[in-house]
């Protein structure tokens, strides 16, 4: 099975995935990781990646464009391929479950997309990706450990990864609940966030962030973060 991580900080990854489980996985051929860092994909001479959200508010927004064109370097500019996913790791997304990690060990391609910041304009979530998916309901950096969280955890449900496969039937969170049993955890409360530009292949973001109207502006986040 074939992992692609899009990040901002690549250096994190190989320590972890050449050591132990998968290490020997990747030493099998049962798993690759390919690491791919978004600056690479910025045609700017700063490597800009981000920009301020568009309705006002702290922090910078990850940008659309080199996300798109990181995910078109390796053939996954649309959603929905067969036997592929794309993944936003996001506070606000579906919490990750053992459900959902038993349907990526069926892929043979998976796709995380790593945020930082203020999170990641919601059109890559909306266009580019399959899913966006949460580790649990509290808050961290970025998505980088949250990738590795995903990684193992639906690398050891991939045959010949483990030494025992019949340890996979003893653990807790392996009794096969249906994920609509888990779909309803407790995540962050978290609305979309958009930055430059306006209009983007067709994308537009929502005209009320446009307004400068700051009361609209909040009751349009309030309602997209319930």
């Amino acid at each position: 099975m074939k992992f692609n991580v899009l990040t901002l900080f690549p250096e994190i990854f190989a320590p972890y995935l050449q050591t132990s489980i998968l290490g020997n996985a990747a030493d099998k051929g049962l798993l690759e990781s390919h690491i791919i860092n978004i600056r690479d994909f910025t045609t700017d001479k700063h490597q800009t990646v981000d920009d301020s959200p568009y309705g006002g508010g702290p922090g910078m927004v990850m940008k659309v464009e080199p996300i798109h064109a990181a995910l078109t370097s390796i053939g996954q500019e649309t959603p929905a391929q067969p036997n592929k996913r794309t993944v936003v790791l996001a506070a606000r997304g579906e919490q990750f479950s053992q459900p959902r990690a038993a349907d990526f060990a069926a892929l043979d391609e998976l796709t995380l997309i790593c945020g930082r910041y203020e999170g990641i304009d919601q059109r890559v979530a909306d266009h580019l990706a399959d899913t966006e998916l949460s580790i649990g309901p509290y808050v961290l950096a970025g998505g980088e450990l949250a990738a590795l969280v995903v990684i193992e955890a639906v690398a050891r449900l991939i045959p010949g990864v483990l030494g025992n496969p019949d340890s996979l039937t003893e653990e807790s969170h392996s009794s096969g609940l249906p994920r609509e049993a888990t779909a309803g955890a407790e995540r962050s409360a978290e609305y979309p966030q958009y930055t430059n530009p306006a209009t983007y292949k067709g994308w537009d973001v929502p005209d009320v962030l446009l307004t400068g109207d700051h009361a609209a502006i909040a009751a349009w986040r309030q309602k997209q973060a319930s």
